[in-house]
């Protein structure tokens, strides 16, 4: 199959015509290789370009050196990946053919090779086997033009012997049905079942590797449906997930937040019953603080009260939490996103909102002891700011320091630090 669409000429930059040409005028064949190949024909203009090659790491380290060019990142060589920058606008990363010598389930070591075939014999998927040279003939080696026309996910050869190799490649093939399929269950049964077979593997993964996948099923398509897939073939146990899992719940959030530009950890909080179950699956795949915070507000205040006014019930929320006011602003939105208030969602961040008039400045200036009182007299000022709707002045705030203070006991001392 040859390719001549416009996406497929857009991508002839001068930068690249000009490592083209390198390649050609030493001898060495160079290809693209991979997910840029089934974007080309999929209709798409590739965002990133991965390329193959029969040169070793050290000829195209003796090559770029004698035309000058500039060679990044040197940490990929001794698996025959070199980055290179040409004419300082635009890097392109380029591996040599290779074949897996030794495979652990996690990584592998890896020998050099001159033949195509072999090469796309060790990758995943049959729709990621695929190269493609610059006159755009496509080299498709595992029928994988047919799997991507008819939309199926399938491994290159066996899949258990591919799982074995990478368990990790048990949850690429979950994001990629996601990317590539039409059907949210169309799984093929004798794939289902090696996953199954090999889940346990799953645990020898770090969970930042796993965290990173688990990130593309929740924002891309069907992803309640694929994540019920992923725990019905017992992955649940593997990933941090509990063992009761609130399907329903998580088919409504994805159902409501659908089109929307949501953030993954919204969706993920579907499943996580409570604090409890956060913090478990925090511990397995090493979630942000960002996540983390996410994913603990909106269990804390999914079953809130609401009432009509939403906009009044944010504006209470954003005065009752800490942190800074945008990452205040930002899981409140995700909150409204998750139970379905769109309009809410959109509308919130423009809100002007109220901000409380005193300050810790302004209490040491009225003689309150510095230390733990400044941050509970503020802490008691807002709540009487808050229940007069956020009226009071800062002077009528400050009028009721005498008040709030006879509330708080003298003998409070600072915390030492350990």
């Amino acid at each position: 199959m040859k390719l001549d669409s416009p996406e497929f000429h857009s991508i002839f930059t001068p930068e690249l015509n000009c490592l083209i040409d390198l390649f050609m005028k030493y001898n060495y064949e160079l290809r693209i290789a991979g997910g840029a190949v089934r974007d080309l024909l999929d209709g798409k203009v590739p965002v990133d370009l991965d390329f193959a090659t029969t040169a070793t790491p050290a000829e195209m380290k003796e090559m770029f050196t004698k035309e000058n060019i500039r060679m990044l990142n040197m940490n990929g060589e001794a698996h025959g990946t070199i980055t290179a920058r040409v004419n300082d606008k635009e890097n392109f990363e380029i591996t040599t053919l290779r074949i897996d010598v030794v495979t652990d389930g996690r990584k592998a070591e890896v020998e050099f090779t001159k033949d195509w075939m072999l090469d796309a014999n060790r990758r995943d998927l049959t729709i990621n086997s695929l190269f493609l040279d610059f006159e755009g003939q496509v080299y498709d080696y595992f029928n994988g033009i047919d799997d991507l026309k008819h939309h199926r996910i399938r491994f290159v050869g066996s899949a258990e012997q591919r799982i074995q190799e990478d368990y990790l490649r048990i949850l690429r093939y979950f994001r990629f049905y996601g990317k590539i399929a039409n059907d949210p269950d169309k799984h093929e049964n004798e794939t289902l079942d090696a996953i199954r077979n090999n889940a346990e593997g799953l645990k020898r993964i770090s969970g930042e590797r796993i965290w990173m996948e688990m990130k593309k099923v929740l924002v891309g398509r069907y992803p309640a449906h694929i994540i019920q897939s992923m725990i019905q073939v017992g992955l649940g146990q593997y990933i941090g997930l509990p063992r009761a899992n609130n399907f329903k719940e998580l088919f409504s959030v994805c159902e409501r937040t659908e089109g929307q530009n949501c953030h993954h950890m919204t969706r993920m909080s579907a499943l996580l019953d409570d604090e409890v179950d956060v913090y478990t699956f925090h511990e397995r795949n090493k979630l942000s603080n960002e996540e983390l915070q996410l994913a603990l507000f909106i269990v804390q205040h999914r079953g809130d009260t609401m009432g009509e006014d939403l906009m009044s019930y944010c504006t209470d929320l954003h005065s009752d939490s800490s942190g800074t006011e945008q990452k205040v602003i930002s899981k409140i939105v995700e909150l409204m996103k998750y139970c379905g208030h769109k309009k809410t969602a959109a509308e919130f961040p423009a809100l002007k909102l109220p901000v409380l008039p005193v300050t810790g400045h302004d209490l040491t200036q009225r003689d309150v002891p510095r230390g733990p009182k400044i941050a509970l007299t503020l802490n008691e000022l807002r709540k009487i700011w808050k229940d007069s709707r956020y009226t009071l002045s800062k002077e009528e705030l400050l009028d009721r320091i005498s008040e709030v203070l006879e509330r708080i006991p003298d003998n409070l001392k600072k915390k030492r630090k350990k």
